[in-house]
């Protein structure tokens, strides 16, 4: 018997390390060739470490929510033959003292996703041999009771349907390695239910469950307490009448051209902007707060908040001042589908020097937006409603919208911040005003 030791994959584009958000197997666990045995997320996709070796679980590396460098010992496999390194080798209880000189595993290779969105497998060169254990047919595997207290094991998808159908994966029996709740494990539940019969009427609930904060989630958090514990926000909120906006975005979009995208508000509030930054470029910033140096850019590079199913990501919209409407909108389409997917890269995703928050129609009447640090500004877009508005002589009903946007009081003081929003009304209400040069 042999020890065989899998370390962190280099997963590529200079990535030095990546967090650990999942574990699919346990020590004692008897795995086989291609089980899944973590997921890891870096900057830009969720990884998921198959096994290139079939053996018994003697030791994991690292703790749901820890960062592990790329080349680090992530588990030990108990295995035929001689394996990666000395059977007699001692196994280290904590990660940190794994010693250096053991042996990298196989090289890995990325498979692309079968589907946008889908996680990143990383796949093993193998032997001849090798392949064919792959390829031989396994037997099912039974059901595994749960221990009392034990957390069910399954991937983010699973977790995800389960959440989303009310389910408590606890009472789902898993057929996967290590007893892992698999897509068919959550069939069969709805299918059948859980075994043993329910007590009817209404039933206290007394357990708690713990959630560790980890992953997109994680870095959310930190990105988040970085921007609400150094920047002293100041939130200033304007009724905007779109009424004749949304009567030229109607117009535009029952005669655009088929290979031109259907416009939203964004785009037109983005060439707004545009025009308003020009005439107040210290609102296109980001302030180096330790150097105590403001870097005033002259590109406007737009980041759109967008809310996808692993959290709130930020894609950027690159040199907004040298595209048009249309353009606007066929980036922010790209944009987001590439966020949404998955499959937004590193470039995508920062360099903002402003940013727009936006919840759409569920936009509320009034936000206080969390600006994006280290910028000076954001600029968030409420829901339009049609209110009664009056004119002078009647009231009549106008399409109405909030703008609620927050600023860096260090460096933009409250009447810049207002001149700079009045601005962007004005180019709103009278939208032909935005394609008009000065």
């Amino acid at each position: 018997m042999g020890e065989h030791v899998i370390k962190m994959p280099d997963v590529g584009e200079g990535i030095a390390e990546a967090e650990l958000v999942e574990w699919h197997v346990k020590v004692g666990d008897l795995v086989r060739e291609d089980t899944l045995l973590a997921a890891v997320m870096t900057d830009k996709a969720t990884v998921e470490i198959p096994s290139p070796v079939e053996g018994e679980v003697l030791w994991l590396g690292a703790e749901i929510g820890d960062v592990v460098a790329i080349g680090s010992p992530l588990i030990r496999l108990k295995v035929e033959g001689e394996g990666s390194v000395a059977s007699s080798a001692p196994i280290e209880e904590k990660k940190d003292k794994v010693p250096a000189q053991v042996a990298a595993s196989k090289p890995v290779a990325v498979e692309p996703p079968a589907e946008p969105g889908a996680p990143i497998r990383l796949m093993t060169p193998r032997t001849p041999g090798e392949a064919a254990r792959n390829h031989a047919p396994r037997m099912p595997r039974p059901a595994l009771a749960r221990a009392e207290g034990e957390r069910p094991i399954a991937s983010p998808a699973v977790r995800l349907r389960a959440r989303e159908a009310g389910i408590d994966l606890r009472q789902v029996p898993g057929t996967g390695p290590g007893g892992r709740i698999t897509h068919d494990d959550l069939d069969a539940f709805f299918a059948h239910g859980p075994q043993g019969a329910r007590e009817p009427g209404l039933m206290p609930k007394t357990s708690v469950e713990q959630i560790k904060v980890v992953g997109l989630r994680r870095k959310i958090a930190e990105r988040m307490a970085i921007s609400k514990s150094r920047i002293p926000h100041i939130t200033y909120v304007e009724e905007v009448d779109v009424t004749t906006l949304e009567d030229l975005r109607s117009a535009l979009n029952a005669n655009k051209r088929s290979d031109r995208p259907k416009l939203t508000i964004l785009p037109f509030l983005m060439r707004a902007m545009v025009r308003a930054i020009a005439e107040h470029p210290h609102l296109n910033a980001l302030y180096d707060d330790e150097a105590g140096i403001v870097h005033q850019h002259a590109g406007v590079h737009i980041g759109i908040a967008t809310q996808t199913a692993s959290g709130l990501v930020v894609p950027v919209v690159r040199h907004a001042e040298a595209l048009d409407l249309w353009g606007c909108a066929a980036e922010l389409n790209r944009l987001a589908e590439a966020a949404k997917s998955g499959t937004a890269t590193r470039e995508d995703l920062s360099g903002s020097t402003i940013t727009i928050t936006s919840l759409g129609a569920m936009g509320g009447i009034v936000t206080t937006p969390v600006i994006n640090h280290p910028e000076v500004a954001i600029i968030g877009v409420n829901k339009i409603v049609v209110r009664p508005v009056w004119n002078g002589s009647d009231f009549t009903p106008r399409k109405m919208m909030n703008l609620s946007s927050s600023f860096d009081h260090r460096v933009v003081d409250g009447w810049d911040a207002a001149v700079f929003v009045q601005r962007i009304k004005t180019l709103l209400e009278t939208p032909a005003m935005i394609f008009v040069e000065a």
